[in-house]
């Protein structure tokens, strides 16, 4: 594979500024936004995101001149990084491999249900993420279905609808998630 093999990879190269004091703003602005998000949803402040990241607001506003910017952002960063684990994973076993990157798409769902309504399924950025999710477990899966571990009878988008329903779903605590996320994911396997 290529330093940039899913289209995701390209937009975040291309938002992330190269300066490296500019650069660490937009990282720390980003981690930052990810975890409010993840905790209160998409209506935080945006005062908030600049004051978690230690910069000002117009630190934010010149990486972010809109809320969407910050968004779509967020978005493909954690797309990207569900990409980059797909390849840094295709190592393990297969179904190891698998289980593994279904562990790190499900703590992308929550960063994915609180910034999903400023995101419109046809934009680019949303595009382009689906397609570079699909490219990255579509191997993992098809490797996991050639070494006879995990059923034929499915595709990389069944898959991913079936752990995204689960994970909209709301549970007690992660424990409870996780263990329905296992009972669903032994019906995926063939064997033992």
């Amino acid at each position: 594979m290529t330093d940039s093999p899913f289209p995701v990879s390209e937009i975040v190269a291309s938002r992330r500024p190269h300066r490296k004091d500019a650069a660490r703003n937009y990282d720390a602005l980003v981690t930052a936004a990810r975890e409010a998000f993840a905790e209160r949803g998409a209506d935080v402040s945006l005062e908030d995101v600049a004051r978690r990241a230690g910069v000002g607001i117009g630190t934010l506003y010149r990486n972010f001149p809109t809320r969407r910017d910050l968004f779509e952002s967020v978005y493909a960063d954690e797309v990207n990084a569900l990409c980059r684990a797909a390849v840094e994973l295709a190592g393990l076993e297969p179904w190891e491999a698998l289980r593994a990157w279904l562990d790190r798409f499900t703590g992308y769902m929550v960063t994915k249900r609180a910034v999903r309504e400023a995101l419109n399924d046809e934009s680019e950025i949303f595009q382009a993420c689906r397609d570079s999710m699909y490219a990255a477990g579509g191997p993992l899966l098809e490797r996991a279905q050639k070494a006879g571990v995990v059923r034929t009878d499915m595709e990389i988008g069944d898959l991913l609808r079936m752990v995204s329903g689960i994970t909209a779903t709301a549970f007690d605590d992660d424990a409870q998630r996780d263990r329905v996320l296992g009972i669903a994911l032994d019906g995926v396997r063939t064997g033992r």
